[in-house]
């Protein structure tokens, strides 16, 4: 008997992708990085024909559903325009080339395919004020020695897993998805922020300051999207979702 995979991602995550995708025709689609495999069973659960890639296959634990040893820094082993979509849950900020990804993200769908995409929320009230007074935020912070040690430890051989190396936050992901050919369709996040209401005096202040500039500024800064209620309140990871024009 399968031992069922456990998610290496917030449950949360995976529950807003599957939100997401519900309505979508169904069609083929690729999970990267793959982990587990607990995002796959709910795709294939949902009627998708799902595929998977992942750093270390050798973690995979659902025997009946395809999954390929792939790097995101590099070529992925699919052929060009093979996939509707391709969801890719907490991944970019484990690597060193979020642009390679994303090209490849491009490359590997079909025209009009769907591409959703996380990172943590860097950009949340929170973790602003943890990065004033920190200098890092809760999901990047300092990779000493004894960090690195105790990944290490835990995750010998495999580290990559744990580690966050790539703060990548709203607008670098925009950047890169409509650099690369994908019209941005829809942001949002995996789940409220408790207590988020104590901050909101702060968020006032924020939008009040903003609204001084004009409002071609505003335009083109993203200062709105910035400032908005799923980045600026929104929960600790930002869902992104694309189509390929």
């Amino acid at each position: 008997m399968n031992e069922k995979p456990v998610a290496l991602a917030h449950e949360a995550i995976h529950e807003t992708v599957e939100k997401i995708l519900q309505n979508e025709p169904r069609g083929t689609i690729l999970d990267v990085p793959s982990g587990e495999g607990a995002l796959a069973l709910r795709l294939k659960n949902l009627g998708f024909s799902v595929s998977c890639a992942d750093l270390y296959p050798q973690i995979f634990k659902l025997e009946e559903v395809e999954n390929r040893q792939g790097n995101l820094d590099a070529e992925l082993p699919f052929s060009s325009n093979s996939f509707d979509y391709i969801v890719c849950v907490e991944g970019l900020e484990h690597i060193e080339n979020p642009a390679n990804a994303i090209r490849e993200f491009f490359r590997l769908l079909k025209t009009g395919g769907t591409l959703i995409v996380s990172v943590p929320n860097i950009m949340n009230i929170e973790e602003r004020l943890k990065w004033l007074f920190n200098g890092y935020t809760s999901h990047f912070k300092p990779l000493s020695k004894q960090s690195l040690d105790d990944i290490s430890r835990e995750f010998g051989g495999m580290e990559e897993i744990a580690l966050h190396v790539n703060p990548i936050g709203y607008s670098e992901v925009r950047y890169l998805l409509e650099k690369s050919g994908f019209e941005l369709i829809e942001t949002t996040f995996d789940k409220k922020k408790k207590n988020s209401w104590a901050y909101l005096p702060i968020i006032a202040m924020i939008r009040l300051a903003n609204h001084f500039t004009s409002p071609k500024k505003r335009e083109s800064r993203w200062t709105n999207e910035l400032n908005s209620n799923e980045v600026l309140l929104g929960g600790n990871t930002l869902i992104f979702k694309a189509r390929k024009k």
